[in-house]
């Protein structure tokens, strides 16, 4: 695997990694056991039966858990100390066959943006929720499984493509994450006041 399949794959699963970690961890590890995914020796763990099978069980539950109204954001906070860990692993095993100091980098960035997606997910499903209709939520849910099935199979299979497209996406996010982060001060600030009102 050349660098830059190396630098795509260990990019694309700490992205993913802040969404769905174990649709990250299952899809690799069955991708890898029937030979459709070439993983580095550091990763070739993924295609154990035992770590498949409890990704394949997390990712049942996480699958279901994301599609009801508060749940979401309750697993979402769980996640936080999994996810972000889990990302900054899994890139920097992605670099496995290369020099140690890129494991290493590797491991700082990818960590980085694995919290930048969970920031992001997290939040804007905080907002959705603040919707009384259970429609929005399972919307968004549904949209991340897709967005996440495209991005593994365009950092797998296009490398190149996938690394323009992560950049685009990093930039996106610096701008969007400040404005979301806003909106979540403001619905709870607006809660705040009402239940103040309320208990007066």
């Amino acid at each position: 695997m050349d660098i830059v399949q190396s630098v795509a794959l260990a990019g694309g699963l700490a992205w993913a990694s802040g969404i769905r970690l174990y649709a990250v961890l299952f899809t690799a590890g069955m991708l890898g056991r029937f030979g459709y995914l070439q993983l580095p020796a550091s990763l070739q763990v993924l295609e154990n039966p035992l770590v498949l099978g409890v990704a394949g069980v997390m990712l049942t539950i996480e699958f279901l858990a994301d599609k009801i109204p508060a749940v979401d954001s309750f697993w979402d906070g769980i996640q936080t100390f999994i996810r972000i860990p889990a990302g900054a692993l899994l890139a920097a095993l992605a670099l496995g066959d290369h020099d140690p100091a890129l494991m290493i980098a590797a491991g700082l960035l990818g960590g980085t943006l694995t919290a930048g997606t969970h920031a992001a997910k997290a939040a804007g499903r905080a907002l959705i929720n603040t919707s009384p209709e259970p429609f929005s939520n399972i919307t968004a849910s549904l949209g991340e499984d897709a967005m996440v099935a495209t991005g593994l199979f365009a950092a797998f299979n296009y490398p190149v493509l996938f690394l323009v497209l992560l950049g685009i996406f990093i930039v996106l996010l610096i701008w969007l994450l400040p404005k979301v982060f806003r909106g979540l001060r403001l619905v709870f600030d607006r809660l705040f006041t009402r239940t103040s009102d309320e208990t007066w």
